[in-house]
């Protein structure tokens, strides 16, 4: 399953923005992927802060663990953001 970032928004800035993305992910997108793999793809994403991928990210990769891959993260606030989560 691939999960295209950029549908949340270009800026992705705020806690209450990121768990909104998460409950839509999850109740539309991930309960259809129990047994696949997740890409989450950032291509088109122009700034993603911590605390949006605090929200969206860490529970995903509690919920579906070494599944979950990134693709398209050169974007420098993508980088650094997954960085600083330990991603």
């Amino acid at each position: 399953m691939r999960i295209e970032i950029k549908k949340f928004g270009e800026l992705l800035i705020s806690r209450p923005a990121g768990r909104d993305a998460y409950l839509t992910a999850r109740a539309y997108i991930l309960s259809k992927t129990k047994d696949n793999s997740i890409v989450l793809d950032f291509e088109g994403v122009k700034v993603l802060t911590p605390s949006w991928a605090d929200e969206f990210i860490s529970p995903l990769i509690k919920d579906y663990g070494e599944r979950t891959t990134f693709e398209h993260t050169d974007n420098p606030s993508v980088k650094a953001t997954l960085e600083i989560l330990g991603f």
